[in-house]
């Protein structure tokens, strides 16, 4: 079965100018274009269409998309795999935020004694989650599962008191960052102080620390932009100068 563009933005859910955009990013391209110059969509793009749709839904950017899908290792039965175990994982969370929030309301209708562990255990799942999303497939790569889910099984046994330092810390680093961007200089205390506090940062998640293991996270925030988006946040060079002065700091503390 062939679809013009308009029955398959109709059939996708998405509109023409959306279909016409990954055409021009070379993501999504016509089965051929007919006699009255008209875009033909055959069964291959239908589907390609579908995993464009899948990747949209988990929050993965366009550029990001291109990447992947145009990569002439891309295994499409396992990127669907990868889409339902992490669509499965967002229901999880979902239904724990919900659970979580039943226990509230009985609480404060005084039908039930909330621990304050469990009024923050859903929002360490959504951390995870986030982390899964975004994250998850390029972090499992490099570090394996068995790591992966060591840290993740830590997160989840932090203390409120954990939680709550943790997430200070982490504005204390982007603090920091952005002290340190005004000097521009990965060497100066601030920018070191700011590398120490993220190997501080990073022991509430790892079950173990490697300065190999550091470095190699510094390594990924320079070369995925979804990380440097992040830090980047802070400011324009914020990634580069995190990165340059983890590895100054792994230089000095060997």
């Amino acid at each position: 079965m062939e679809y013009t563009i308009s029955k398959l933005a109709k059939l996708a859910g998405v509109s023409t100018r959306t279909l016409r955009y990954y055409d021009e990013i070379n993501l999504l391209r016509p089965a051929r274009i007919n006699h009255s110059g008209y875009r033909i969509y055959g069964q291959e793009e239908i589907d390609r269409l579908q995993q464009i749709r899948f990747f949209r839904e988990l929050d993965v950017d366009l550029v990001t998309i291109v990447s992947i899908m145009n990569d002439p290792q891309f295994d499409k039965t396992n990127a669907l795999q990868q889409h339902y175990a992490q669509l499965v994982n967002k229901r999880s969370h979902i239904d724990k935020l919900l659970h979580t929030l039943e226990k509230t309301i009985a609480h404060e209708r005084g039908e039930y004694l909330m621990t304050n562990e469990e009024k923050f255990n859903a929002f360490k799942e959504k951390m995870i989650q986030e982390n899964e999303d975004q994250y998850g497939v390029e972090i499992r790569q490099k570090y394996g599962e068995q790591t992966i889910e060591a840290s993740n099984a830590k997160l989840r046994g932090m203390t409120e008191k954990e939680y709550a330092d943790m997430k200070t810390l982490e504005k204390e680093i982007f603090q920091l960052i952005k002290q340190a961007l005004v000097l521009n200089d990965p060497h100066s205390d601030v920018a070191q102080e700011a590398a120490a506090k993220h190997k501080e940062w990073l022991m509430y998640s790892w079950s173990t620390y490697s300065k190999e293991a550091h470095a190699g996270l510094a390594e990924i925030y320079v070369a995925d932009e979804r990380f440097q988006a992040y830090y980047e946040k802070i400011g324009k060079g914020a990634t580069e100068l995190l990165h340059n002065a983890i590895l100054i700091f792994l230089e000095k503390n060997k």
